[in-house]
């Protein structure tokens, strides 16, 4: 099995065969390529526009697994190899740590060393601790981490009460209205005019906002987002300052450029001042960050604000299978809005792949015990689980799934947990490692050992590595995945580079924890669908994709249905060749199983119907149902439960109204449109002799299923779901005499 998810056999010679090249030899030690020429080698026609395109603005419209990074970071590469830009002034930003570490490996790949990589925050706070003596004097303030303890001390001076959620999601509004340079005074208003869903009263937050900022600033402290409008207000203020950064800077790239806020573009008008070398990156239907004050105006905008840019669109997907890629253009197939107008519709360049799995289980519980069943067995095929993934869409889904993949005896790893080389384990095994490059020859442990490979695993056995993974989960397993990583690492380096000494790994980890480039951890990765972006694995799991959770239940605007429906795209266009999509009908067992599939699933899954995509987007694939065997492989179940099906197409029902139809609403209907209107008149009248709504004798959905079925007698009426015996003793006479074209029994129904 080749290492790391690489490929098993080598990439073709071109990129018509359906795979980039490798501008390297080794992937994951490679050589610096030898000219700016062969810094294009291996790059499609669209992506070797981007990387010639260094003047003036370029907008890059790039689908999901179109080889974005690879463009940008090429691009940067063969303008400082062929000498038309200068490393020391090109600024490339970006919205994460770990995105801006990846660009710096690239680029180092690359041979173009001394190109400032950096987040917008990173690139802000370094100009203006180095300006701040100038431009505003003396210290500047302390940069707090986490503002949560100073929005709590702020209600406490306002006297309001905020429970722990509250208080998590005023400090978000104060966030929004910073990063959308929005007021205490006019908070009010802004968020009126953007359809916030506030978690207080609008003037309850504008208070804890304006008492937020006096708090700090009787605290001497700052925030992040003061960060960028610290920054902002020193180069409007200063136009001297404003001259010297861009005398420094002189060309910019920004990637994920659909997640800029409106303080961000600010921040990169200043920086690029009248000039256009500007080169942005995005995608306007990877827009799921809106919450935050990220808009991809900026980007659809682009042409108009710049007539002259180049535009280049990469639509090539050499991430996934051809199964995938139909899927994920059948759900933006479905799309509305701006960003939906602009999407792209990605075709794939790889061979073709299993279809998606869609399965739906009892309950959370049994849906989780499923995934892991299947990832046990994907493990036992020979998927490394590193390349496998489990996204869901809250951070609250994940203890279940954490519990099933210990029960099974499946690795795992937290996504947003600790960064890799700040953790405790890693830090004493880079200086362990240190200490034996330097003094190695008076170590006894190294005594019997000569190859690199050997001398990491004798120095990290110190630290507690063992040749086999300790039993269980918990910290203990964790902290033996990080050694594991870091032994793995070393003979991938020693595979490279030969004669490579121990030295020469204690350089290379030292440059890869200044880039934040990790190694790659032996296990599962748990993370939800907002943490995924930007990641890819041979297999992914998406769960939880059902109504009240996917859109989530909060979602009620067009533009929020829309942004989840774009967050369900992301997940899909993670996963290269495996993708199983599931839902639970209930969430704990014994619960009501009232759940249906989420809505962006219907015409896309086996099954199903509606969807008002273009023809020739509709999706296929497997079925799964929740395992019910005995065999030795099976995990104990809960009880089953009778599962309510579609008697027209077959598809699980978990709508009450569906169910009492026995089909989907959009199934054709073949109800006795008079017999469903002489049902009604009847109905009026029973509820008027009553005194209670129509809907308490039966509701228009058990009518509409009674005149859809035309009972003829007792035992097929109270089949129906809303008869029951009560109701049938009481109006079964009428109803089966309307069915038979009769009139019903004066007053019968009456007592």
């Amino acid at each position: 099995m080749p290492p790391c998810g690489q490929p098993a056999h080598p990439s073709p010679a071109t990129w018509q065969h359906g795979r980039v090249t490798a501008a390297t030899h080794s992937p994951l030690f490679p050589q610096v390529p030898d000219s700016a020429d062969a810094v294009l080698e291996g790059l499609d026609p669209e992506q070797r526009e981007v990387a010639t395109a260094l003047r003036g603005p370029v907008c890059v419209l790039a689908g999901a697994g179109t080889g974005k990074t690879r463009a940008i970071t090429h691009r940067i590469a063969y303008g400082v190899r062929a000498g038309v830009l200068q490393s020391s002034s090109v600024l490339a930003v970006t919205f994460t740590n770990r995105a801006a570490g990846e660009m710096r490996g690239r680029l180092r790949q690359l041979g173009a060393t001394g190109v400032q990589a950096r987040t917008f925050h990173s690139a802000a706070l370094r100009q203006l601790q180095y300006f701040w003596p100038k431009a505003i004097g003396g210290s500047m303030p302390r940069l707090v981490d986490r503002k949560i303890q100073l929005v709590a001390d702020a209600a406490a001076a306002c006297r309001i009460r905020l429970d722990r959620g509250e208080l998590r999601d005023v400090t978000a509004e104060i966030e929004w209205s910073k990063v959308t340079q929005t007021v205490p005074s006019d908070y009010a208003a802004a968020a009126a005019k953007a359809g916030r869903d506030t978690p207080r009263a609008a003037a309850e937050i504008a208070q804890l906002y304006a008492t937020y900022e006096d708090v700090k600033r009787d605290r001497a402290v700052i925030d992040f987002e003061d960060v960028l409008l610290l920054t902002v207000a020193v180069l409007q203020d200063r136009h001297d300052i404003a001259e010297q950064v861009r005398s420094q800077y002189q060309h910019f790239v920004v990637d994920e450029y659909q997640d800029v806020s409106p303080l961000q573009q600010r921040l990169l008008e200043l920086w690029l001042g009248d000039r256009d070398n500007l080169c942005v990156v995005g995608d306007a239907s990877q827009t799921i960050y809106s919450f935050t004050g990220a808009t991809p105006d900026h980007l659809l905008d682009f042409r108009t604000r710049h007539p002259g840019a180049t535009v280049v669109k990469l639509v090539r997907d050499y991430r996934s299978t051809p199964q995938v890629v139909h899927l994920a253009n059948g759900l933006l197939s479905q799309a509305r809005g701006r960003a939906a107008d602009h999407r792209l519709e990605l075709i794939s360049q790889r061979a073709a792949g299993p279809e998606p799995v869609y399965a739906d289980y009892a309950d959370e519980p049994a849906e989780a015990e499923g995934a892991a069943r299947r990832i046990r067995d994907l493990m036992a095929a020979g998927v490394p689980a590193s390349e496998i993934a489990i996204l869901f869409r809250t951070n609250s889904q994940s203890e279940t799934y954490e519990q099933a993949l210990a029960d099974a005896g499946v690795p795992y790893q937290l996504r947003g947990a600790e960064r890799f080389f700040d953790r405790p384990e890693v830090r004493k095994a880079g200086v362990a490692l240190r200490g034996a490059a330097r003094f190695g020859g008076n170590d006894s442990l190294l005594d019997d050992v000569v190859d690199l490979p050997s001398q990491v695993r004798a120095v990290l056995s110190g630290e507690g590595w063992t040749t086999e993974p300790p039993a269980g989960s918990g910290a203990v397993r964790e902290r033996w995945e990080s050694l594991a990583a870091l032994v793995n690492l070393a003979q991938d380096f020693a595979a490279a580079r030969p004669g490579a000494t121990l030295a020469d790994l204690v350089a290379e980890l030292d440059e890869r924890a200044n880039a934040q480039h990790a190694p790659t951890v032996q296990g599962v990765t748990l993370a939800s669908l907002h943490s995924a972006k930007g990641l890819e694995w041979d297999a992914v799991f998406l769960v939880g994709v059902a109504e009240g959770m996917m859109p989530i239940t909060y979602a009620k605007t067009d533009e929020q249905i829309e942004e989840e429906r774009r967050l369900l795209y992301v997940g899909v266009t993670r996963a290269r060749e495996r993708l199983h999509v599931s839902w639970a009908l209930a969430r704990s067992p014994g619960s009501r199983p009232n759940r249906r599939p989420s809505r962006f699933l219907d015409g896309l899954r086996p099954g199903s119907t509606g969807g008002v995509g273009r023809p020739g987007l509709v999706a296929s694939g497997g079925i799964e149902r929740g395992y019910t065997g005995t065999g030795p492989q099976a995990v104990p179940r809960r009880a089953q439960r009778t599962v309510a099906r579609c008697r027209v197409c077959g598809r699980t029902l978990t709508d009450a109204g569906e169910m009492k139809l026995m089909r989907c609403e959009d199934c054709p209907s073949d109800m006795d449109e008079g017999l469903y209107e002489r049902l009604r008149e009847w109905r009026e009248i029973q509820a008027r002799r009553s005194g209670q709504p129509a809907f308490c004798v039966f509701t228009d959905k058990t009518l509409m299923a009674i005149a859809e079925t035309v009972p003829d007698d007792d035992a097929e009426l109270v089949r129906i779901p809303g008869v029951g015996v009560r109701k049938l003793n009481r109006y079964g006479a009428d109803v089966l005499a309307i069915c038979g074209g009769q009139e019903p029994v004066e007053g019968a129904a009456g007592g």
